[in-house]
């Protein structure tokens, strides 16, 4: 029998020279492998070695912005529709109407940053969220572009029409007429239906608006400006101030009041003011030109008999809404403005009166009237005597 063992000596060198071969390249890629970790856990040991050296509190900084940044991105994904992202050479605003929101005037002063912009917007809620706004402003460099004025908008607008008024400044060229015998109300009225004020600011500026000595704000007025500013038709572009405005239409009332004309008063005993008081009565009572003067004449007659004027227009002044016929009651009514309980002028100016109006009460008609009613036409018809009257009251009223 014959062991393998006991071989020649040739054959068994060999199997012992392949068995170390073997060994060898295992070796080898032992070596291979643990070069190649070494490789991927050099990373790793670099950053054991960077936090030993480095604080915690460091690190936890630089993970707290990691997670700012990462909110900022999501703000932007949530609240941005990236395909709304357009330029400013492509917005365009947009109209707007009365029942899509309420009306909301907003004054931008020069120098406000984007974040008061926004808040401001937020509180009267033209904007839903200041904060989409700023980002918006931010990501399309709007910062800084934004023009002072003051604005126009809606309750619920969306922020690209927003900021297609604050980009261009939305300012045009307004023309709006004042009709004789409009009060200041109206004129605040007329002036919010073409976007140009806030009627509460405007009222609230009209009852101490006085830049002239004779428009001095007297006891019980309720507008220190009402009886001076002329009715005319203006033009004014459209970021115009509520002063601006009241500045340029009393501008034109004392303008048009010639030094002839303030003398003429004089002559009849009455002052600038006073003069507006009774020519805004006329300019109320009457409706049609051929009465002007002789409604003058009685009311200057009234005054120098310390008679009761007993204007309706006066008390119409006093009413939340005009009214066709006044009633027993309402020549009761308690206030100095009630020309049927108190004699001389009321208080103040009931409107504002053209200068047909003014010249009327500065010539007079030479007629001798003390009572006029108007019929359901507006025309007057004058008597001399209280009997008389009541006939052409029963007749016409």
């Amino acid at each position: 029998m014959k062991f393998p063992f006991f071989n020649s000596g040739k054959k068994s060198n060999k199997k012992v020279t392949n068995i170390s071969n073997l060994g060898s390249r295992n070796a080898g890629k032992k070596s291979i492998v643990s070069r190649l970790v070494g490789i991927l856990l050099a990373p790793f040991k670099w950053l054991k070695s960077l936090f030993a050296e480095v604080s915690w509190k460091f690190i936890l900084s630089i993970i707290g912005g990691l997670i700012f940044c990462i909110a900022v991105v999501g703000a932007v994904l949530i609240f941005v529709d990236p395909s709304k992202i357009t330029s400013q050479s492509e917005l365009r605003p947009q109209t707007y109407e009365e029942d899509e929101g309420k009306r909301v005037h907003v004054k931008i002063s020069d120098g406000m940053s984007t974040s008061e912009i926004a808040d401001i917007l937020e509180a009267k809620e033209v904007i839903a969220s200041s904060l989409k706004f700023r980002i918006v402003s931010r990501l399309r460099s709007y910062d800084g572009q934004l023009k002072p004025g003051t604005y126009v908008f809606y309750t619920g607008m969306n922020d690209e029409d927003v900021f297609a008024k604050l980009l261009t400044g939305e300012k045009y060229l307004v023309r709006f007429t004042i009709p004789e015998g409009f009060g200041v109300k109206e004129i605040a009225e007329r002036l919010y239906g073409l976007d140009l004020i806030d009627k509460e600011d405007f009222l609230k500026a009209a009852a101490d608006f006085a830049p002239y000595g004779y428009m001095r704000k007297h006891k019980n007025v309720r507008y220190a400006a009402e009886g001076f500013l002329f009715p005319e038709t203006y033009s004014v572009e459209s970021d115009t101030s509520i002063e601006d405005i009241l500045k340029m239409m009393a501008g034109e009332f004392d303008k048009r009041i010639t030094p002839a004309m303030r003398e003429k008063a004089k002559e009849l005993g009455l002052s600038l003011y006073d003069l507006t008081t009774l020519a805004s009565l006329v300019e109320r009572e009457v409706r049609y030109p051929e009465d002007r003067a002789i409604v003058a004449q009685v009311f200057l007659k009234r005054l120098k008999l310390n008679m009761p004027l007993q204007t309706d227009a006066s008390l119409q002044y006093l009413l939340d809404e005009p009214k066709e016929d006044l009633t027993i009651e309402d020549t009761e009514i308690d206030s100095p403005y009630n020309t049927y309980k108190h004699e001389g002028l009321p208080p103040g100016p009931i409107a504002n009166p053209g200068m047909d109006a003014i010249e009327a009460v500065l010539n007079p008609a030479s007629t001798d009237y003390l009572y006029f009613v108007a019929d359901r036409q507006g025309h007057n018809h004058y008597s001399y005597t209280y009997d008389e009257h009541l006939v052409l009251v029963s007749q016409y009223r």
